[in-house]
Protein backbone atom coordinates (compact mmCIF):
# COMPACT_ATOMS: atom_id res chain seq x y z
CA UNK A 1 0.00 0.00 0.00
CA UNK A 2 1.49 3.18 -1.32
CA UNK A 3 0.72 6.74 1.03
CA UNK A 4 0.59 9.90 -0.36
CA UNK A 5 0.15 13.08 1.74
CA UNK A 6 -0.77 16.50 0.13
CA UNK A 7 -0.79 19.83 1.57
CA UNK A 8 -4.56 20.44 -0.06
CA UNK A 9 -7.29 18.96 -1.72
CA UNK A 10 -6.87 20.31 -5.23
CA UNK A 11 -3.32 19.31 -5.72
CA UNK A 12 -4.59 15.67 -4.27
CA UNK A 13 -7.25 15.65 -6.57
CA UNK A 14 -4.70 16.87 -9.70
CA UNK A 15 -2.29 14.22 -8.43
CA UNK A 16 -4.78 11.25 -8.14
CA UNK A 17 -6.75 11.87 -11.36
CA UNK A 18 -2.79 11.57 -13.29
CA UNK A 19 -2.73 8.16 -11.57
CA UNK A 20 -6.42 7.55 -12.56
CA UNK A 21 -6.15 8.70 -16.06
CA UNK A 22 -2.88 6.75 -17.05
CA UNK A 23 -4.40 3.44 -15.80
CA UNK A 24 -7.47 4.26 -18.00
CA UNK A 25 -5.01 4.92 -20.74
CA UNK A 26 -2.87 1.96 -20.01
CA UNK A 27 -5.76 -0.13 -20.14
CA UNK A 28 -7.61 0.75 -23.47
CA UNK A 29 -3.64 0.94 -25.22
CA UNK A 30 -3.71 -2.72 -23.96
CA UNK A 31 -7.01 -4.11 -24.29
CA UNK A 32 -8.80 -1.76 -26.49
CA UNK A 33 -11.31 -0.51 -23.41
CA UNK A 34 -10.99 0.25 -19.49
CA UNK A 35 -13.51 -1.23 -17.00
CA UNK A 36 -13.60 1.40 -14.06
CA UNK A 37 -15.76 1.76 -10.57
CA UNK A 38 -16.00 5.27 -9.38
CA UNK A 39 -16.66 6.70 -6.16
CA UNK A 40 -18.99 9.23 -4.72
CA UNK A 41 -19.33 11.89 -2.01
CA UNK A 42 -17.93 15.39 -1.35
CA UNK A 43 -14.13 14.13 -0.54
CA UNK A 44 -14.16 13.20 -4.74
CA UNK A 45 -15.20 16.22 -6.25
CA UNK A 46 -11.29 17.79 -6.93
CA UNK A 47 -10.13 14.42 -7.90
CA UNK A 48 -13.09 14.04 -10.61
CA UNK A 49 -12.51 17.60 -11.94
CA UNK A 50 -9.35 16.74 -12.26
CA UNK A 51 -10.18 13.43 -14.21
CA UNK A 52 -12.76 14.87 -16.31
CA UNK A 53 -10.21 17.47 -17.71
CA UNK A 54 -7.23 14.58 -18.38
CA UNK A 55 -6.31 14.42 -21.99
CA UNK A 56 -5.97 11.44 -23.93
CA UNK A 57 -8.56 9.33 -22.84
CA UNK A 58 -11.31 7.94 -25.65
CA UNK A 59 -14.30 7.94 -22.76
CA UNK A 60 -16.02 5.95 -25.55
CA UNK A 61 -13.91 2.98 -24.81
CA UNK A 62 -14.61 3.13 -20.63
CA UNK A 63 -17.41 0.66 -19.35
CA UNK A 64 -18.05 2.02 -15.65
CA UNK A 65 -19.38 1.22 -12.49
CA UNK A 66 -19.96 2.50 -9.16
CA UNK A 67 -19.78 1.39 -5.65
CA UNK A 68 -23.32 2.13 -4.00
CA UNK A 69 -26.51 3.73 -4.16
CA UNK A 70 -29.89 4.19 -2.03
CA UNK A 71 -32.77 2.49 -1.69
CA UNK A 72 -35.76 4.61 -2.68
CA UNK A 73 -34.44 7.64 -3.15
CA UNK A 74 -35.43 9.30 -6.35
CA UNK A 75 -32.75 9.38 -8.85
CA UNK A 76 -33.29 13.59 -9.34
CA UNK A 77 -32.03 14.02 -5.53
CA UNK A 78 -29.33 16.10 -4.88
CA UNK A 79 -28.40 12.50 -2.80
CA UNK A 80 -28.37 9.99 -5.38
CA UNK A 81 -25.27 8.66 -6.22
CA UNK A 82 -26.57 8.09 -10.12
CA UNK A 83 -27.58 11.83 -10.32
CA UNK A 84 -23.60 12.46 -8.72
CA UNK A 85 -22.27 10.75 -11.06
CA UNK A 86 -23.82 11.64 -14.17
CA UNK A 87 -23.27 15.11 -13.07
CA UNK A 88 -19.59 14.90 -12.25
CA UNK A 89 -18.28 12.44 -14.78
CA UNK A 90 -20.47 10.70 -17.41
CA UNK A 91 -21.65 14.27 -18.74
CA UNK A 92 -18.29 15.62 -18.63
CA UNK A 93 -16.82 13.02 -20.42
CA UNK A 94 -19.51 11.33 -22.67
CA UNK A 95 -19.32 8.09 -20.93
CA UNK A 96 -21.96 5.50 -22.76
CA UNK A 97 -21.40 2.44 -21.21
CA UNK A 98 -22.43 3.21 -17.30
CA UNK A 99 -23.93 0.74 -15.49
CA UNK A 100 -25.97 2.64 -13.17
CA UNK A 101 -27.48 1.03 -9.87
CA UNK A 102 -30.99 1.04 -9.42
CA UNK A 103 -32.18 1.67 -5.65
CA UNK A 104 -35.96 2.16 -7.25
CA UNK A 105 -35.75 -1.05 -9.25
CA UNK A 106 -39.44 -2.94 -9.32
CA UNK A 107 -37.08 -6.42 -8.42
CA UNK A 108 -34.03 -5.36 -6.50
CA UNK A 109 -32.98 -9.10 -6.55
CA UNK A 110 -33.30 -9.09 -10.13
CA UNK A 111 -31.51 -5.94 -10.68
CA UNK A 112 -28.71 -6.66 -8.06
CA UNK A 113 -28.45 -10.44 -10.10
CA UNK A 114 -27.91 -8.64 -13.09
CA UNK A 115 -25.41 -5.42 -12.05
CA UNK A 116 -23.58 -8.66 -10.36
CA UNK A 117 -23.21 -10.41 -13.68
CA UNK A 118 -21.99 -7.53 -15.76
CA UNK A 119 -19.07 -6.53 -12.93
CA UNK A 120 -17.98 -10.07 -12.73
CA UNK A 121 -18.09 -10.63 -16.29
CA UNK A 122 -14.20 -9.20 -16.54
CA UNK A 123 -11.43 -7.80 -14.69
CA UNK A 124 -11.72 -4.19 -13.12
CA UNK A 125 -8.82 -2.10 -14.29
CA UNK A 126 -8.83 0.48 -11.42
CA UNK A 127 -11.73 1.21 -8.65
CA UNK A 128 -11.76 4.45 -7.07
CA UNK A 129 -12.75 4.34 -3.14
CA UNK A 130 -12.93 6.69 -0.67
CA UNK A 131 -13.19 5.91 3.23
CA UNK A 132 -16.20 7.20 5.10
CA UNK A 133 -16.06 8.64 8.58
CA UNK A 134 -17.26 5.40 10.00
CA UNK A 135 -14.52 3.62 8.01
CA UNK A 136 -16.77 2.25 5.72
CA UNK A 137 -15.87 1.34 2.17
CA UNK A 138 -18.84 1.73 -0.58
CA UNK A 139 -21.60 1.31 1.75
CA UNK A 140 -20.22 -1.52 3.98
CA UNK A 141 -20.39 -0.06 7.17
CA UNK A 142 -18.77 -2.05 10.52
CA UNK A 143 -18.89 -5.08 11.06
CA UNK A 144 -18.60 -5.63 7.57
CA UNK A 145 -19.13 -8.52 5.40
CA UNK A 146 -15.44 -9.68 4.54
CA UNK A 147 -16.54 -13.09 3.40
CA UNK A 148 -19.56 -13.04 0.64
CA UNK A 149 -18.31 -13.14 -3.18
CA UNK A 150 -21.77 -11.80 -3.94
CA UNK A 151 -20.83 -8.79 -6.15
CA UNK A 152 -23.48 -6.63 -4.61
CA UNK A 153 -25.83 -6.52 -1.69
CA UNK A 154 -28.53 -5.02 0.08
CA UNK A 155 -27.41 -3.49 3.34
CA UNK A 156 -28.70 -1.35 6.50
CA UNK A 157 -27.56 1.73 7.02
CA UNK A 158 -25.54 2.61 10.21
CA UNK A 159 -26.49 5.72 11.78
CA UNK A 160 -22.94 7.32 11.43
CA UNK A 161 -23.11 6.84 8.26
CA UNK A 162 -26.20 8.41 7.92
CA UNK A 163 -25.51 11.66 9.77
CA UNK A 164 -22.27 11.44 7.56
CA UNK A 165 -24.51 12.51 4.70
CA UNK A 166 -26.61 14.99 6.54
CA UNK A 167 -23.12 16.74 7.20
CA UNK A 168 -22.28 16.30 3.73
CA UNK A 169 -25.57 18.69 3.12
CA UNK A 170 -26.77 16.33 0.68
CA UNK A 171 -29.92 15.84 2.88
CA UNK A 172 -30.86 18.47 5.74
CA UNK A 173 -32.06 15.89 8.49
CA UNK A 174 -31.23 12.26 9.19
CA UNK A 175 -34.99 11.66 8.82
CA UNK A 176 -34.25 12.22 4.87
CA UNK A 177 -31.50 9.57 4.65
CA UNK A 178 -32.41 6.11 3.37
CA UNK A 179 -31.70 3.12 5.91
CA UNK A 180 -30.93 0.76 3.11
CA UNK A 181 -28.99 0.75 -0.06
CA UNK A 182 -27.36 -1.66 -2.46
CA UNK A 183 -23.41 -1.86 -1.78
CA UNK A 184 -20.53 -3.59 -3.91
CA UNK A 185 -19.10 -5.87 -1.48
CA UNK A 186 -15.43 -5.88 0.34
CA UNK A 187 -14.57 -8.83 -1.93
CA UNK A 188 -15.40 -7.78 -5.26
CA UNK A 189 -13.54 -4.14 -4.59
CA UNK A 190 -10.52 -6.16 -3.99
CA UNK A 191 -11.04 -7.79 -7.20
CA UNK A 192 -10.02 -5.08 -9.44
CA UNK A 193 -6.75 -4.87 -10.49
CA UNK A 194 -5.57 -1.35 -9.28
CA UNK A 195 -7.23 0.41 -6.65
CA UNK A 196 -7.49 4.37 -5.93
CA UNK A 197 -8.53 5.57 -2.29
CA UNK A 198 -9.33 9.83 -1.67
CA UNK A 199 -9.22 10.75 1.66
CA UNK A 200 -9.36 13.83 2.38
CA UNK A 201 -10.12 16.23 5.53
CA UNK A 202 -9.85 16.26 9.68
CA UNK A 203 -13.57 14.48 9.56
CA UNK A 204 -11.93 11.32 8.07
CA UNK A 205 -8.35 11.11 10.63
CA UNK A 206 -9.98 7.98 12.71
CA UNK A 207 -11.33 6.49 10.17
CA UNK A 208 -7.33 6.45 7.79
CA UNK A 209 -5.83 5.63 11.33
CA UNK A 210 -8.21 2.34 11.97
CA UNK A 211 -7.54 1.70 8.02
CA UNK A 212 -3.89 1.88 8.45
CA UNK A 213 -3.18 0.99 12.15
CA UNK A 214 -4.39 -2.15 13.83
CA UNK A 215 -5.81 -5.69 13.14
CA UNK A 216 -7.72 -5.89 9.74
CA UNK A 217 -11.08 -6.33 10.87
CA UNK A 218 -14.54 -5.91 10.09
CA UNK A 219 -15.50 -2.76 12.41
CA UNK A 220 -12.40 -1.00 10.69
CA UNK A 221 -14.32 -2.05 7.07
CA UNK A 222 -11.29 -0.17 4.99
CA UNK A 223 -8.78 -1.94 6.75
CA UNK A 224 -9.13 -4.87 4.11
CA UNK A 225 -7.85 -2.70 1.67
CA UNK A 226 -4.75 -3.35 3.33
CA UNK A 227 -4.90 -7.36 1.60
CA UNK A 228 -4.77 -5.50 -1.92
CA UNK A 229 -1.66 -5.45 -3.96
CA UNK A 230 -1.58 -2.43 -5.40
CA UNK A 231 -3.22 0.38 -3.99
CA UNK A 232 -1.93 3.94 -3.32
CA UNK A 233 -3.97 6.19 -0.60
CA UNK A 234 -4.35 10.06 -1.01
CA UNK A 235 -4.24 11.71 1.90
CA UNK A 236 -3.95 15.39 3.33
CA UNK A 237 -2.26 16.84 6.26
CA UNK A 238 -5.65 16.70 7.96
CA UNK A 239 -6.44 13.63 7.59
CA UNK A 240 -2.64 11.99 8.83
CA UNK A 241 -3.29 13.55 12.03
CA UNK A 242 -3.77 10.74 14.56
CA UNK A 243 -1.29 8.29 12.45
CA UNK A 244 0.92 7.16 14.44
CA UNK A 245 3.67 9.55 15.16
CA UNK A 246 6.89 7.67 13.13
CA UNK A 247 4.77 7.14 10.06
CA UNK A 248 2.84 10.76 10.50
CA UNK A 249 6.55 11.99 10.39
CA UNK A 250 8.05 9.76 7.52
CA UNK A 251 4.61 11.34 5.53
CA UNK A 252 5.40 14.85 6.65
CA UNK A 253 8.53 14.77 5.81
CA UNK A 254 8.99 12.65 2.46
CA UNK A 255 5.24 13.15 1.39
CA UNK A 256 4.57 9.39 0.71
CA UNK A 257 5.57 6.10 2.51
CA UNK A 258 5.11 2.47 1.63
CA UNK A 259 2.77 0.33 4.34
CA UNK A 260 3.63 -3.55 4.22
CA UNK A 261 0.16 -5.78 5.42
Amino acid sequence: MLLRVFHDKATLGRAAAEQAANAIRRAIGCQGHARIVTATGAAQFEFLDALTKSPGIDWTKVEAFHLDEYIGLPASHPGSFQKFLKDNLASKTGIEDFHYLDGNASDLSAALRDVSGQVASAPIDIAFLGIGENGHIAFNDPPADFVTEDPYLIVNLDEACRRQQVGEAWFTDISQVPERAISMSARQILKARELLVVVPDQRKARAVKACLEGEINPMAPASILRQHSNVTVYLDDKSISLLNPVLQRTLTEQSQAVLHS
